[in-house]
């Protein structure tokens, strides 16, 4: 089988939707299917990627407000290559302009559209959180979600990557709709990389003994992922117990996240780790995850740290929520700094329990299932034709 991802957020510096695109270039073919990808760049080219797998870069002009992605320029040249390329099955990776490319284009192929972005959680929860319920909100930007049902007639299915996700798509009025649940890399992530060197390394760095509480966060440092708001938290708890925080990533709100740690010795700043080894070597010799995005359609690093044996403290909305809710984490109100203080403190404060061990479900295990839906998607495509 042929497929081909429009994929309008696919750059190469790009962050989760290029890791997810790269695993799935690999997958495919692995898997008996061609994959094409088709991308906004700066020229047009073909770029090989192995055998059966390939992006083809669509000149394109750059993204206005972040200048590491372009964006698809018009429908007409989407469906251009759509019809050169002549796919089995078309997937539309965001949810905008080149979702109505797609559901637009003429072609007989099936096609899904993969939400690899909550739609409202954000940007329109969080800018309006205080002022508004979420329902409120919800009425007043009703555009958004009558844009989405309009295009949701073309598409033979939505993907989603959480139980939450898809609850809040049905609740929206869109049809067709199904999870499928992301994974992490095969033999990577596990408690037995834990390293109690590291462990007391990173504690030095956070100026406390080797006795004390070890929380690891990663992630990129934007506004919808809160860490100015997990800062607060943590120090609020530290007051009165020994608690170090080790922050993974980068990105332009990393000033704000330094200003709010206003030289507190016990939080540590580390640039993001490429090392995948490395990175699981930390998770493992961490006491706890916490993060603070409730607008994670799935969270790959909740799942990568719940491989490694940590127990989540995480928002209680979105992607992270649902494997704290799976492996007895912890869940505080989304967007309160107070209520995470106080999950933070019932964390540091109870005896430790190891989270219950649960099969480890991989990217293997995801794209094996996403793309054996495709192929029956397609064949009854075919046969009602």
């Amino acid at each position: 089988m042929k497929i081909v991802d429009v994929s309008a957020f696919y750059a190469p510096e790009g962050g989760g939707v290029r890791t997810y695109v790269d695993q799935k270039l690999a997958a495919g073919p692995a898997l008996g299917h061609e994959i094409v990808i088709l991308a906004p760049g700066p020229e047009d080219r073909s770029e090989l990627r192995g055998r059966g797998a390939r992006i083809q870069w669509v000149a394109s002009p750059r993204f206005p407000f972040d200048r590491r992605y372009r964006y698809f320029a018009d429908a007409a040249t989407i469906h251009r290559h759509l019809d050169r390329e002549r796919p089995d099955f078309v997937e539309a990776s965001s949810p905008w302009r080149s979702a109505s490319a797609v559901a637009t284009w003429p072609g007989d192929a099936a096609r899904a559209l993969v939400m690899h972005a909550d739609p409202m959680a954000a940007y329109a929860y969080r800018w309006f959180e205080g002022l508004a319920s979420t329902a409120t909100i919800d009425r007043k930007l009703g555009w958004v979600w009558n844009h989405l049902r309009r295009v949701n007639g073309a598409f033979d299915l939505v993907v989603s990557a959480s139980d939450s996700l898809s609850r809040r798509l049905a609740a929206a009025g869109l049809r067709r709709v199904a999870t499928h649940r992301m994974g992490v890399e095969a033999g990577l992530f596990s408690p037995d990389r834990c390293d109690p060197a590291l462990r007391a390394r990173l504690l030095a760095r956070c100026a406390l003994p080797p006795d004390a509480t070890l929380l690891v966060g990663v992630g990129r440092h934007a506004p919808e992922k809160r860490w100015p708001m997990i800062v607060k938290a943590v120090v609020a708890v530290s007051f009165d117990h020994p608690v170090g925080l080790i922050l993974v990533g980068d990105g332009r709100d990393r000033a704000r996240t330094v200003r709010e740690i206003d030289g507190n010795p016990h939080i540590h700043l580390l640039s993001p780790i490429a090392d995948r080894t490395a990175l699981a070597r930390l998770l493992a010799s961490a006491d706890a995850l916490v993060h603070g995005c409730e607008a994670e359609t799935f969270s790959m690093v909740a799942a990568e740290a719940t491989a490694s044996g940590l127990p989540l403290i995480v928002p209680d909305r979105g992607g992270a929520s649902d494997h704290a809710r799976a492996g007895g984490g912890l869940c505080f109100a989304s967007g309160d700094p107070a209520d995470a203080a106080r999950a933070l403190r019932t964390f540091v404060t109870s005896p430790r329990i190891s989270p219950e061990v649960r099969p480890i479900r991989t990217m293997t295990h995801h794209f094996g299932d996403l793309l054996d839906h495709y192929r029956h998607l397609a064949a009854a495509r075919r046969q009602a034709a």
